[in-house]
């Protein structure tokens, strides 16, 4: 953000305001007043005094109100007096700067624009020109990890994700929803998904150790051009919708990672109902008791082999021999037989993104 900007505009309402006006910026230093000497000092414990409020507050012959409505603001105005004028008057200049911030942020501000992208915001053919004003380096390597935020933290979540990774220049922290924040990085070429994990696992790690915050992170696939950040966010997106259904268990998920779950969660539900409905000739899944699932469950995580099943569910082979059979009387599916099993996996995980629909009404 431009002091320049400020000053000017401070300086056009000099005579329109009979009082001293300023701004002050995140170190407390006055960065802006209608009285030149004063620029440069520092207005010490005002930032902590505001830091719990976005009011206005009288201090010491003056009165100050952050900019926005976010309580750490980055700017804070101030105007002499302690009285209802003043208090009128901090008003009117915190809503005049802080448009006239947000309108230079979104016309000079990296994190902006990168904003505009990834919403699709911004037409492709303005990205490249828009790149060029801000001298956006457009074909660098880049991921996009979107962060969502369960329960109240004492913290805004944008701020936590933004103490972390405190590099303006290569990692933009940006918000997209009340609990949903962005986090677009740059990356070595070639970077393997398994070191892209690892980022992912401190983010989450950080935010539970150190702010006792729940969080579900979905991984983009790496894109080398600025243009594809939308559909890295899309990505990003899609894995956090397909791990609340098929990976529950798991609070970091990797678009490409998904495997056929990605492609059951793009089919119509009534596709889908028509499936189940030809696998299910004989008997519907509904027919299936909790045991008999569960047996179903343990062979397949041990690669359809009878005995190691048999091994780990604590029963003799003959006794899920018996269970096997009577699955595939119930449904005509023999699940020792590969193609049953595909097909059987398949419509369990259908049921599953079925059940995970709202019923409409």
């Amino acid at each position: 953000m431009s002091n320049r900007l400020f000053q000017g505009v401070i300086h056009q309402m000099k005579d329109a305001v009979d009082r001293v006006i300023g701004v002050i910026d995140e170190n407390g230093v006055i960065i802006s007043c209608s009285e030149l000497v004063k620029i440069g000092e520092v207005k010490q414990g005002i930032r902590d005094e505001l830091a719990y409020t976005s009011e206005a507050i009288a201090i010491e012959g003056y009165t100050y109100r952050p900019i926005g409505m976010c309580t750490k603001a980055e700017y804070i105005v101030f105007v002499e007096g302690e009285d209802k004028s003043a208090e009128k008057t901090s008003k009117l200049l915190a809503i005049a700067l802080g448009n006239i911030k947000s309108l230079y942020d979104e016309k000079y501000d990296k994190g902006s624009f990168i904003k505009n992208i990834i919403l699709d915001n911004i037409l492709p053919s303005d990205i490249y020109i828009k790149s060029k004003e801000l001298h956006f380096n457009t074909e660098e390597t880049r991921i996009v990890f979107l962060v969502k935020f369960y329960g109240k933290t004492d913290m805004m979540p944008f701020e936590m994700l933004q103490n972390m990774f405190p590099d303006k220049s290569k990692d933009y922290v940006i918000s997209v929803g009340e609990h949903d924040i962005v986090l677009v990085k740059d990356v070595k070429p070639n970077t393997e998904m398994k070191e892209i994990e690892k980022i992912a696992t401190n983010i989450a790690d950080t935010l539970s150790t150190e702010f006792y915050t729940k969080v579900a992170i979905g991984i983009s696939t790496m894109v080398d051009n600025i243009k594809d950040l939308a559909r890295a966010y899309k990505e990003a997106q899609v894995a956090i919708e397909v791990g609340k259904v098929f990976e529950t268990e798991k609070n970091i998920i990797s678009y490409e990672n998904l495997g056929i779950g990605r492609l059951i969660y793009q089919l119509p539900t009534t596709l889908c109902e028509m499936f189940l409905q030809e696998v299910f000739k004989k008997g519907s899944l509904e027919s299936l008791d909790r045991e008999t699932l569960m047996t179903i469950q343990a062979f397949f995580e041990n690669n359809l082999n009878v005995s190691e099943t048999s091994r780990k569910l604590f029963v003799h082979r003959n006794t899920l021999v018996y269970r096997l059979e009577k699955i595939r009387k119930l449904t005509g599916l023999d699940l020792r037989e590969f193609e049953h099993a595909i097909t059987f996996k398949v419509a369990l995980m259908v049921k599953k993104y079925l059940n995970s629909k709202p019923v409409k009404f």
